[in-house]
């Protein structure tokens, strides 16, 4: 292959566990919805994050719309969302009927603002039209200040919807991403820490809530000979087979973790005395996971924009990309409100405009980092040296 291979951004990484797994589901021959696989990984992931229960259904964005179902949502109701994120986080809110409000991100964390949050609300209480549930995504393996955001909604009595798809593992002041709101969403999607190809987690403390979910997500059949239906249902349950996938990579979740880490303890050792580059904050309220390395670039400084330095990288064959492009400027959700962090201030554009995440992969070689790492060099030295002589222009 060569030193010009691809180097992806988050590809999966299978391991001999998965395999073996894999081959006790094959023989058992149940390979479609339900087996003793996807009760195992729904018991081994909730033990895991700390929860009571949990149900394995076919993506994040699926758990997500059952924990919105769940809290109530419908039609007319609004539901508060970070606008920070990818759009899985915000479309359930359309499945069911409601309005999205978006919610600006921190400088801290770059996760849901307290400040942005909390004028939302109050404008919310005066309209007398507070949301039926807030949802607070967790970003690059990194969990919100979740202290400040539950307090607010307990306050204003609103049930919090945790969007956990990038943070698995990650947690706030010793409990787990997850844990922490009333009900949960994970994604095992192709390039998270763990995957099962495409699949996804609800996760909970409401055992009874849960049974009603796990109730929808088989096409609500009521319990009986002939299949009887008297509520809507969805068809979303994870297989066995992927879930056997599921159980073998939850088992080197933490060695997966600590690998992610070290790829981002020597992309700041080597990049961070670079001018004009900043990597996004380690919050001291927990275990972050480095999902991605997150960085901004100062164009004024590094004499380079983001989109340069991620063109650059293309023409080395390496795949990087822009943070979240945020909600509010999505087409899609063009004509909803948004509360920036402060009035003047919009952190997630600020964020969108100038960041970049890194080939962050468990299995990234130190050598392909090697490559990744000299093609920033090269790209910012060359960059502001041809700057100084005039011949470009930001």
């Amino acid at each position: 292959m060569g030193e010009k291979s691809r180097i992806y951004l988050s590809p999966p990484h299978m391991g001999t566990e998965e395999q073996e797994l894999l081959a006790s589901a094959f023989a058992s021959n149940w390979i479609a919805p339900l087996g003793e696989h996807v009760d195992a990984f729904e018991q081994e992931l909730a033990r895991y994050v700390g929860v009571k229960g949990a149900l394995a259904v076919s993506s994040g964005t699926a758990a997500l719309h059952l924990g919105l179902r769940l809290a109530g949502v419908g039609p007319g109701d609004t539901v508060f969302c970070s606008s920070l994120t990818f759009v899985a986080s915000a479309n359930p809110i359309l499945y069911l009927g409601a309005t999205p409000v978006f919610i600006d991100s921190e400088e801290a964390t770059w996760n849901m603002s307290p400040v942005a949050l909390e004028r939302a609300l109050q404008d919310a209480a005066r309209q007398e039209k507070l949301p039926k549930a807030v949802v607070i995504v967790h970003l690059y393996g990194q969990t919100a200040d979740m202290g400040p955001l539950l307090s607010l909604c307990e306050q204003y009595g609103v049930t919090v919807v945790e969007d956990a798809a990038e943070s698995l593992g990650a947690d706030y002041k010793g409990r787990m991403s997850g844990s922490l709101g009333q009900f949960a969403a994970f994604s095992f999607n192709g390039n998270k820490i763990i995957t099962t190809s495409g699949g996804g987690m609800l996760v909970t403390d409401d055992l009874e809530a849960l049974e009603r979910a796990r109730f929808w997500a088989t096409q609500a059949r009521e319990r009986v000979r002939h299949y009887e239906h008297e509520q809507m249902g969805y068809n979303y349950r994870l297989s066995n087979l992927l879930a056997a996938v599921g159980r073998g990579q939850l088992r080197v979740l933490e060695e997966r973790i600590a690998a992610r880490q070290r790829v981002y303890q020597r992309y700041e050792a080597e990049l961070q005395q670079l001018p004009g580059i900043s990597f996004m904050p380690n919050s001291p309220t927990g275990r972050a996971t480095r999902w991605l390395t997150a960085l901004t670039i100062d164009p004024e400084q590094a004499g380079v924009t983001a989109g340069q330095l991620i063109d650059a990288l293309e023409q080395a064959n390496i795949e990087a990309r822009p943070v979240w492009k945020p909600m509010h400027r999505q087409p899609l959700f063009a004509r909803y409100r948004y509360y920036p962090h402060l009035p003047e201030q919009s952190v997630s554009d600020e964020l969108f405009a100038r960041g970049v995440c890194l080939p962050s992969g468990s299995s990234l070689s130190e050598q392909q980092q090697e490559r990744v790492i000299s093609t920033i060099r090269q790209c910012l030295t060359g960059r502001r040296r041809a700057k100084e002589l005039g011949h470009v222009q930001l």
